[in-house]
């Protein structure tokens, strides 16, 4: 089964952007060092990202910043700019039609489906970015006290 993490990375481009954005490591470098990742994907994604309007760029220029508040950016936002309209999940398409399963698992399967990408995406349109940045200074508080001066104004 293949699976896409850039939905993943394009939220921690975001929230590295927010959380530095007073700094000078906003480089698709230093945010490709905070992903493990390398610089050609994160310019990828933020390219996804801009055309999309959440994030703001200028060629040349390593200083990105949100389009928006981060209390404006869900999750489902995030979702559309990188993967579109793909499905979360998906059917099989090549099953064996002789077969009594691959011949109406696609059909059986599509309703279902359907309610449950709802359901995902009305649940990720609840969670903004903001309520994760938060969660990610609360964690680096605890795994790290000496960096609270660094995430207390998303506290």
């Amino acid at each position: 089964m293949k699976y896409s993490l850039q939905f993943s990375d394009a939220i921690h481009v975001l929230a590295y952007i927010e959380m530095f954005q007073d700094t000078r490591s906003l480089s698709s470098e230093m945010i490709a060092s905070s992903i493990e990742t390398n610089a050609a994907n994160v310019r990828k994604i933020m390219s996804q990202l801009k055309k999309s309007g959440l994030i703001f760029t200028k060629t040349g220029k390593p200083q990105p910043s949100l389009a928006k508040s981060p209390d404006q950016i869900s999750l489902l936002d995030v979702y559309r700019s990188i993967e579109g309209n793909t499905q979360l999940i998906q059917v099989d398409p090549k099953t064996n039609p002789n077969c009594v399963v691959g011949a109406n698992i696609q059909e059986a399967l599509e309703e279902s489906y359907a309610r449950l990408q709802k359901k995902a995406e009305e649940e990720m349109a609840k969670i903004t970015l903001d309520s994760l940045i938060h969660k990610i200074a609360v964690l680096e508080k605890e795994k790290r006290p000496e960096n609270t001066g660094l995430v207390e104004r998303f506290l």
